[in-house]
């Protein structure tokens, strides 16, 4: 701290010399006073300090000068010019006495700020609280801009001279995979715009009095509306709603259906300029004859044909509110359902949601005065079906059915929107074989035409085929068959329908997951030659032992098509003849949950499986023809998966739409899981179920599949080259409820080894013609042999002939198929040769046809294996290739 001395005044002339002459005979040491202390005007630090005695304080160097000046500032101002306050005053002597030097907030005025802030002269919290100048200021200045801004808008955004492509709507253009048209289809023809004056007055209330009821007042712009579509858009949301009619007659007209904040203050400027040239008719006018009704239809008069088939002038006051319902959107309002797009929009809840607004419609129509008691009574007693879909240009044959199964995938994969691509304008590039679409339709109708005639057959009327083909390794989706064909009033598509479980065809998932996973019994992978019991009617045991049980509480009994007496069977023996016991309780070993986990991991969608209980082994889920033949195709590639795609590019005037690269491949399964599975369905074919495919002359391997009733048959086989599915099943028209097919086709039973089968060795014959045949991977020894709880130990080979163990005699005449009759004689694949021997050869019998499903034992409690149930537990999960989170 520096010492402080007083000193005799120094005298007020001889400038800084003589300051300085002052200071250097002071005494050693003593620092020089810092600059200002003279009183010189040349100096610049600030200045010197007096006291109230006048006497000169003195600083420690520049750094305690520019806290001095700092102090100076603000507040000392005003003490600075009151004596006895502690703070400066000026000295005497005028401007060229010894005040000159009094500091820097003397020598130096305030200045006045054109923003205040943080605010002179207030000290703390005050210091940084604005003052009502500011506030006032700003606001004046924020609105000012506002109107700056809306002004120059308004004046820079005219309305458009032409309409958009909404309002001249064009066709998309699919292609095969060869680059070759396809088709040209889409809503380019469905358009006609009509006069008010030809517009039903209800239809005119009813969109009123759904979407704008102060349409007639209005300036045609709702900014509250505006503001909650940008908030909307600013956290990802849904950015539709809130809009007049004008607003949504602007967008249909002049503007894109982008959600963006440029679109969106564009909507808003030209329906304010709108609203000032055209009529409040003209624009009711306009947004009637533009607006998209789904169907393809766009504008009124479109649409009164598509859903009733007749002119928009006949409409009746309650299809005027059916048709206003469907501009919430046609996607989820239309009761012909529309699951190729969304599997929420089923018939089912479609008819629901139109029927809840429809009359919500005309009861808002009644309480505005738009329509009399005696019209609302008459237009609510009964909901007005629309009429089914009718098949537009072009969508004939298997035609439709691609084009629905690409439209879909477009939109999964992109930011495309329903609406936008029935505008039309893109061109859509897909995976689809001309050749083999034709061939699978072809083997289709040779077979139908060969085994039913529903002409003379009631049990052969309302027999559906759905079937698909994927090529391993890729997932590309060559072929499709999806029904009879949206010209004969068919439009769901079979080969991505849900709804129908596919039985035994699971099986293999099951053998896959004890193969990677072991049971809880066993240390490591289940080998296929483990043995369980193939007896009929057989308790079902939980991991702890205990018995699944049934809702009463008693043990649930699993079932086998036939009564015969298997006795313990191999894996691999079992798969062959589809026997159903062990499967049912091998699941239950290994855990329901891994074999779900196996199959979705093959590429089953998680949304078709049914309930984690007991039957979940025998095909209770409800995957499509498409994922069934995709999951297979994980079988023939070894193990790698690919996710099933039908379209390669999309384009739109011109630009490539991002999203369409082909999926990638990734492992499903360790290699020697796929091929041990594919070693032993190339037994099924070759001694077992599948026998039919042999005349396919060539290397393959699959697995038939019947559910209970025979209300569904599968076969699923592939080459290394493809991957096949058929599915066939009876389906009310009515109710869509599944039929037996028990006496379908002048045959006692269908099972999955027959009609089926037929079909998919028909159709590989023509779709692999000229291919070479290479064959599988050889399968390595996997696992080992561990036999169900229960099983007899093997006892050693006596060297002598071999003696059968014979069970207690069986049914003299089981359940007949047309499934090839079980023989004691050996089966052999690459673990060498095996003798099942429970098999009796007396008689006619004729074992193991391809087992069906049991009903579901559906546990009480949880699950058997103790996992989470991942379905609807009742066989009717959603089967869609792009349901749910995949697209």
């Amino acid at each position: 701290m520096s010492e402080h001395r007083r000193k005799p005044p120094q005298p007020q002339g001889g400038g800084r010399a003589a300051a300085r002459r002052g200071q250097s005979g002071s005494s050693p040491g003593r620092r020089a006073a810092p600059r200002g202390a003279t009183g010189s005007p040349s100096d610049s630090y600030g200045s010197d300090s007096y006291d109230s005695g006048g006497e000169e304080r003195q600083y420690g160097g520049r750094a305690e000068a520019r806290r001095a000046a700092q102090r100076s500032t603000g507040g000392s101002r005003r003490r600075a010019a009151e004596p006895g306050r502690g703070g400066r005053r000026a000295a005497p002597g005028g401007p060229n006495g010894p005040g000159r030097g009094r500091g820097r907030a003397a020598a130096v005025p305030d200045k006045k700020r054109l923003i205040d802030y943080p605010r002179a002269g207030k000290y703390g919290w005050q210091r940084w609280m604005p003052s009502w100048k500011l506030v006032s200021g700003l606001c004046i200045a924020f609105f000012g801009s506002l109107v700056a801004v809306a002004g120059i808008g308004y004046a820079m955004v005219g309305v458009p001279n032409e309409e958009n492509a909404a309002a001249s709507s064009q066709n998309n253009v699919y292609y095969w995979a060869d680059g070759t048209q396809m088709v040209a289809a889409g809503s380019g023809q469905n358009r006609q715009n009509v006069p008010l004056a030809k517009i039903p007055k209800a239809m005119q209330w009813a969109v009123i009095s759904a979407e704008n009821k102060s349409f007639y007042d209005d300036s045609g712009v709702d900014p509250m509306g505006i503001a909650r579509a940008l908030a909307n858009m600013a956290r990802g949301g849904d950015t539709q709603g809130g809009s007049t009619i004008t607003q949504q007659f602007v967008k249909n007209t002049y503007l894109s259906q982008e959600q963006t904040v440029t679109r969106k203050f564009k909507e808003m400027f030209i329906s304010i300029k709108v609203g000032t040239k055209l009529s409040k008719d003209e624009i009711l006018q306009g947004y009637l004859n533009t607006s998209y009704y789904g169907r393809g239809a766009y504008g009124i008069q479109a649409a009164a044909q598509a859903y009733y088939g007749k002119e928009a002038k006949d409409l009746k006051p309650s299809e005027c509110a059916f048709l206003a319902a469907l501009l919430k959107g046609p996607t989820y309002y239309d009761p012909a359902g529309n699951e190729s797009i969304d599997q929420n929009a089923s018939k089912d809840k479609n008819t629901k949601r139109s029927k809840d607004r429809w009359a919500w419609i005309l009861e808002q129509m009644h309480n505005d005065k738009r329509i009399t008691d005696e019209q609302y009574q008459e237009a609510i007693k009964k909901y007005p079906m629309p009429d089914e879909r009718k098949a537009s240009k072009g969508m004939t044959g298997q035609i439709g059915y691609l084009a629905d199964t690409a439209k879909k995938y477009v939109l999964n994969h992109s930011n495309i929107s329903e609406k936008q691509f029935d505008l039309g304008g893109y061109q859509i590039k897909t995976t689809f074989d001309k050749e083999k679409v034709e061939a699978l339709a072809k083997a289709v109708k040779k077979v139908e035409k060969e085994k039913l005639d529903p002409e003379n057959r009631e049990l052969d009327k309302h027999v559906q085929f759905g079937a698909a083909s994927v090529k391993p390794n890729d997932g590309a989706i060559v072929a499709l068959y999806g029904g009879a064909g949206y010209e004969n009033g068919h439009f769901n598509n079979n080969a991505d329908t849900a709804g129908v479980p596919v039985g035994s065809t699971w099986k293999p998932f099951v053998l896959a997951a004890a193969m990677e996973h072991g049971t809880y019994r066993s240390k490591g992978p289940l080998s296929p030659l483990s043995k369980y019991n193939g007896n009929d009617h057989l308790k079902v045991r939980n991991n702890d032992g205990s018995y699944v049980l049934k809702k009463d509480n008693t043990p649930f009994f699993q079932e086998n098509e036939s009564n015969y007496p298997w006795g313990y069977i191999s894996l691999r023996k079992a798969m062959e003849q589809s026997v159903n016991t062990p499967f049912v309780q091998l699941g239950m070993d290994v855990g329901m949950k891994n074999v779900a986990d196996v199959a979705e991991k093959a590429g089953i969608l998680d949304s078709s499986f049914a309930g984690l209980n007991a039957s979940f082994a025998l095909g209770t889920s409800t995957p499509s023809a498409i994922r069934m033949a995709d999951a297979y195709a994980t079988f023939a590639a070894a193990g790698k998966q690919a996710a099933p795609y039908s379209v390669t590019s999309v384009k739109s005037n011109g630009q490539e739409v991002e999203g369409f690269d082909p999926p990638r491949v990734t492992r499903a399964m360790p290699e020697q899981v796929a091929n041990n599975v594919t070693d032993v369905l190339e037994n099924v074919i070759q001694n077992g179920t599948g026998q039919k495919a042999l005349a396919l002359g060539r290397t393959a391997a699959g697995k038939t599949g019947t559910t209970d009733e025979n209300k569904s048959a599968w076969f699923v086989g592939y080459t290394q080259q493809l991957s096949t599915s058929v599915a066939m099943f009876r389906e009310d028209p009515k109710s869509a409820r599944l039929l037996s097919m028990n006496g379908t086709a002048g045959e006692k039973s269908i099972h999955g080894g027959d009609v089926p089968t037929l079909v998919w060795t028909e159709y590989m014959k023509a779709a692999l013609k000229g291919e070479n045949d290479p064959g599988f991977p050889e399968a390595e020894k996997i696992g080992d042999i561990q036999d169900e709880l229960g099983a007899p130990t093997p006892k050693p080979t006596p060297s002598v002939e071999p003696s059968e163990t014979v069970t207690e005699s069986p049914s003299p005449t089981p359940t007949e198929s047309s499934s090839p009759s079980p023989s004691p004689s050996n089966t052999c694949g690459f673990f060498g040769c095996e003798d099942d021997g429970g098999a009796q050869n007396g008689g006619t019998d004729n074992g193991g046809t391809d087992g069906g499903v049991s009903p579901e034992p559906t546990p009480s409690d949880t699950n058997p294996d103790g996992g989470t149930s991942r379905g609807n537990g009742n066989g009717n999960g959603n089967g869609g290739i792009f349901g749910g989170p995949e697209g």
